[in-house]
């Protein structure tokens, strides 16, 4: 899934869709690198503004294809089965295991000044991460 960035405003204004030919890029300075032992492969936890909430426990897999949303941070942004649209593609979890998503939501996400629509798959599986994004 590509994923758009659009400029930040009013959060509670309704996102609007970013120019397809936008680039995404993550990187780190070699300053950001200095207290790491290289090569460096540990996963990238982070903190993601979604619906206007701070969610913590985020895993950055650059190999995804969709986001995931997990059952706790859906419950906990006060979310509703009514909300889901259907989903009907089954997903491979890490473990290899098929999982069945209970559905799919588009949520706004804020990572510093930037606003993106994103839709998050969600399955009914315990994970130490409240969601899996392909890039912030």
């Amino acid at each position: 899934m590509s994923v758009a960035r659009l400029p930040a405003g009013d959060f509670g204004q309704d996102p609007k869709r970013a120019r397809p030919d936008t680039q995404l890029v993550l990187g780190f300075s070699d300053e950001d690198k200095i207290v790491t032992i290289q090569p460096h492969n540990d996963a990238l936890v982070i903190t993601l503004r979604i619906e206007g909430y701070d969610v913590k426990r985020v895993l950055v897999d650059q190999d995804s294809v969709v986001e995931i949303m997990y059952p706790d941070l859906y419950k906990r942004l006060n979310l509703k089965p009514d909300d889901l649209t259907s989903y009907n593609s089954p997903l491979v979890s890490f473990e290899g295991r098929v999982i069945t998503p209970k559905g799919q939501i588009r949520l706004p996400v804020q990572t510093g000044s930037e606003v993106v629509e994103v839709d998050f798959i969600v399955v009914d599986i315990y994970s130490p991460y409240t969601a899996i994004v392909a890039r912030p």
